[in-house]
């Protein structure tokens, strides 16, 4: 399970050591993460990052077929995920030292920045491999933070990006060797830590006043007609 570790003024946010997928006890767990993270006080920035080969394969296919009467529900709180971290009101910085896969993908996309280990690891939006349509939130959230050439190729072709190209194409900002991530984007939230308030998260909600209505319309989320 994910578990939430401070480093001066820096949060780190270990997201877990398996694929890291978004079981409803995982969303619990990093919702409180982030209600800590947003309830204290002085400068502080946050980190997200995982263990093993995986940063996150996203959303757990298995328990929603296994719980196909919360689907919406399940939708409803995953996207709430990718609001409260596009909203948060410090800076966010995404340390991908693994596969960052689907759901998992989007996630790292809510973030302010992004770190990924450069020679080994793949990032990819794979729903139109899969046969999964984006919802409308997260079609909403992935165009609002991708330039529109990438965002169209990430989501039409399923392009798996290693990182040095995710990085050629700004879906991350840092290309790094393994060992260098999660303290390059330590690094990073570091020098961000006096940006953390009130203003900053206002900034942020007017900037994806858009994606953020999207994410959070809880009457259609799944677009169904």
């Amino acid at each position: 399970m994910p578990s939430l570790d401070r480093h001066d003024n820096v949060f780190v946010l270990d997201l877990g050591d398996g694929e890291n997928r978004f079981h409803p006890d995982w969303l619990t767990a990093v919702g409180a993460a982030l209600d800590e993270v947003e309830k204290a006080d002085g400068p502080r920035a946050l980190v997200t990052a995982a263990t093993g080969k995986f940063y996150s394969n996203g959303l757990d296919l298995d328990w929603l077929f296994a719980h196909t009467d919360q689907h919406q529900d399940y939708v409803v709180s995953v996207h709430e995920l990718f609001a409260r971290t596009l909203s948060l009101p410090v800076i966010t910085v995404a340390a991908l030292q693994g596969h960052t896969f689907a759901a998992g993908a989007m996630f790292s996309l809510a973030h302010d920045f992004r770190v990924m280990r450069a020679d080994r690891g793949f990032w990819c939006l794979p729903e139109a491999d899969i046969n999964i349509p984006f919802t409308p939130g997260m079609a909403a959230l992935i165009q609002s933070r991708l330039a529109p050439q990438t965002a169209h190729e990430a989501m039409l072709t399923a392009r798996r990006y290693g990182g040095s190209d995710a990085a050629a194409t700004g879906i991350v900002d840092r290309a790094v060797g393994e060992d260098a991530v999660r303290s390059a984007a330590i690094e990073l939230a570091q020098a961000q830590v006096n940006k953390a308030g009130d203003t900053l998260g206002t900034i942020k909600a007017r900037m994806y006043a858009s994606a953020l209505a999207t994410l959070r319309d809880t009457t259609n989320p799944l677009g169904a007609a």
